[in-house]
């Protein structure tokens, strides 16, 4: 057992270890065939267990000195209370150790989340960075003010929760195991070394924290570095070589907070344009970009279109994964309003909101519904008889909870540039007609509608290489990289060849370029060599 158990206790954060020549615990709980028995009282230094093998687990107390350092309230210690609580995340299973993650949960005011991440994911021994950071539903914890152990911590007016991986978790492991005999330290009774408490040098793996849902409460976390790259990105795709301005609409970090957030998304619906031949060919190819790489994540993906675009759509899928474009084909789905609860039926099983069928809905390149309820195209023609009302999922979706829309788009007509319509309105040619209406949760804008999409993809295979990312996202339980996986991710990546051979597919079947109308290899009036391919080359660069 007591291989299973180093095995165990090296696997999530929650019990990083030491063993040999240390006293051990003053009082301790004592389980027997996973009952507890009874607290247990040293006799101090002389006292010994010749038979037993000691584990040291890293306890958070040891990081809380340096948040008082900082400035971070720490509420617990204010309060006299420290709450634990047993949630629905598994740890991995070695051997007869099984047991879900129990963690603490510490208060934190909203503007200081940041410097306590940072601060504690200097100290892996003492558990490290937070593992969850917002709504404790999401670990599968009901109710804070009844802890599993200890008592519960009051929220000031401005705190955030935040979540720390616990040494209690090992309480769970030797119960569940019902060893003939084990000692586990009571909650609250830590053992003191004098092994200086050394944090880590900083580093670029050091988190960054990012608010990314209001319903319910998610923050994420990702590395300076990652978010460096990602927002490189960001310049890269706000390059304006058709000079329509679009720079004036551009709204830092949407970029990363959308990909962030369908980073931990699981069910995926894209809104692709009305139909490729009035949108040309922008908006399809990037669309394909990010589906790609979200189906090599595991994610479910969807595409809705309109009725009058289903058989191009169609075609178009089967090209790309006849040409290696997809690995596999995407269900392709209409939406029809056939009543004032159409979109909630859509969205939800059997109309219910709290039962969501998707996570995420984003747009690319779709004209949205402007304010007097047409449709515009950016040089102000109305196409509302040639729009199926997709906007209405979007509008539907704005009062779900646990669905997030996202919207991509280079004028301001798009579905979901309702997020920056004054600016829209005010600074862009035909603004104050063509400006859509409906707001996503965040909008991506770009010098063409696919540069956006390629990003998405890029940056969603950075942040799956980012270990600070990963680790939050996993909930620090989940087994390292697989290295299957990442080749697979990586031929995922948009590249000039696929997304030539997209474009060559769109061509063939008639879908001219937005602009000038031409039946050729260019977007938005651009040639594709070198403009796109140079740009799909720049966009790979930023993430070596």
């Amino acid at each position: 057992m007591i291989h299973w158990w180093s095995r165990f206790s090296q696997s999530a954060p929650e019990l990083c270890h030491w063993a040999d020549g240390l006293t051990p615990p003053i009082v301790s709980r004592s389980p027997r065939a996973g009952a507890d028995t009874g607290v247990v009282r040293s006799e101090g230094p002389g006292a010994c267990w010749p038979d037993m093998v000691f584990f040291y687990l890293g306890s958070s107390f040891g990081f809380e000195a340096r948040l008082r350092e900082a400035g971070v309230p720490d509420r617990n210690v204010e309060q006299g209370k420290n709450g634990m609580y047993k949630t629905a995340v598994p740890c991995v299973p070695v051997g007869v150790f099984d047991c879900p993650l129990v963690v603490t949960m510490r208060p934190v005011p909203a503007d200081m989340v940041t410097t306590a991440a940072k601060i504690t994911h200097l100290n892996p021994h003492a558990h490290g960075a937070p593992i969850h950071i917002g709504d404790p539903a999401l670990l599968g914890i009901r109710d804070l003010s009844r802890p599993d152990y200890g008592d519960p911590v009051e929220r000031h007016a401005g705190d955030v929760p935040v979540f720390w991986a616990c040494g209690v978790t090992a309480v769970e492991a030797i119960r569940n195991s019902k060893p003939p005999l084990a000692f586990s330290h009571s909650p609250g009774s830590m053992f003191l070394t004098d092994i200086p408490d050394t944090p880590l040098p900083t580093s670029q793996l050091s988190p960054c924290c990012f608010l990314i849902s209001q319903d319910p409460l998610l923050y994420s976390l990702a590395s300076e570095g990652a978010v460096g790259k990602i927002r490189q990105l960001e310049k890269v795709i706000g390059e304006d070589p058709g000079n329509r301005g679009i720079k004036a609409l551009f709204v830092q970090d949407e970029l990363l907070r959308s990909c962030l957030a369908l980073s931990h998304s699981t069910s995926v619906i894209y809104l692709f344009p009305p139909q490729p031949t009035l949108s040309g060919t922008d908006g399809p190819p990037g669309a394909l970009a990010m589906a790609t790489m979200l189906i090599a994540l595991g994610k479910q993906v969807t595409m809705v279109t309109d009725k009058r675009a289903v058989q191009l759509n169609q075609e178009l899928l089967e090209e790309a994964v006849r040409t290696g474009v997809l690995k596999t084909t995407i269900p392709l789905v209409t939406f029809e309003d056939n009543g004032p609860d159409s979109a909630l039926h859509f969205l939800c099983h059997e109309g219910d909101p709290t039962k969501p069928r998707f996570d995420h809905l984003v747009a690319i390149e779709r004209s949205g519904r402007a304010a007097d309820g047409n449709y515009y195209n950016m040089r102000g023609a109305n196409i509302k008889h040639l729009v199926d009302p997709i906007d209405d999922l979007f509008v539907a979706a704005a009062d779900l909870p646990g669905i997030t829309t996202i919207g991509i788009g280079d004028g301001g007509n798009e579905l979901g540039m309702g997020k920056v319509k004054e600016k829209v309105k005010a600074l862009m040619p035909n603004g104050s007609l063509v400006a859509c209406d409906v707001a996503a949760d965040y909008a991506i804008t770009a010098g063409v509608s696919n540069w956006g999409g390629y990003a998405v993809a890029c940056a969603l295979y950075l942040l799956y290489t980012c270990p600070t990312h990963q680790r939050y996202l996993c909930r620090g339980t989940e087994p390292a990289t697989s290295p299957g996986l990442l080749d697979n991710l990586l031929t995922s990546l948009p590249s000039v060849d696929k997304e030539e051979a997209v474009l060559s597919s769109l061509v063939r079947l008639g879908v001219r370029s937005g602009g000038t109308g031409n039946l050729a290899m260019e977007v938005d009036a651009l040639p594709f060599h070198p403009t796109h391919s140079d740009l799909v080359t720049n966009e790979t660069i930023h993430i070596e």
